[in-house]
């Protein structure tokens, strides 16, 4: 099983298979808008600018389960992330990422070891197969790094 096994929703709720991402590196995030972290859209951007023309995307999700930080409908959220933060990569509908609500690709990319908190992220290599995850506090400058190892 890799990540191009799931199906997703974006923020119209139209499906959307991984597969469409298949031989891209991806780093998919859990996000929230009203999160400490959300600052961190601004360098994602950056990375995402960098990287893009290279075979990567950068793919949002936004949740809710933390501390009930993403509490916006996805159409006020993807207007708060491109209107404050200018983000250009794809953003998808508001999921859960823990527990029996959490969505399948979630319940894959967590294993046994569930998100702590918003802006937890996995980096896929060009394979599907997750290569590194990332905590929120992990410095944004060595997921870059980790990011430019995996596209070589």
């Amino acid at each position: 099983m890799n990540v191009y096994d799931f199906t997703v929703k974006d923020q119209n709720g139209n499906e959307i298979p991984l597969s469409d991402f298949k031989g891209k590196v991806l780093l998919i995030v859990n996000t929230a808008t009203g999160c400490g972290f959300t600052p961190q859209y601004d360098t994602l951007e950056d990375i995402y600018e960098e990287f893009k023309e290279k075979g990567f995307e950068i793919l949002d999700f936004p949740c809710n389960q933390f501390a009930n930080q993403a509490p916006g409908s996805d159409e006020e959220i993807h207007s708060f992330c491109t209107g404050r933060y200018g983000i250009t990569f794809p953003q998808f509908s508001k999921i859960e990422v823990n527990g029996e609500n959490a969505i399948p690709l979630y319940k894959w990319l967590t294993g046994k070891k569930s998100i702590k908190w918003n802006f937890t992220k996995f980096l896929i290599d060009k394979n599907g197969n997750v290569s590194a995850r990332f905590e929120p506090i992990a410095s944004l400058k060595k997921v870059r790094a980790k990011i430019e190892e995996v596209l070589s």
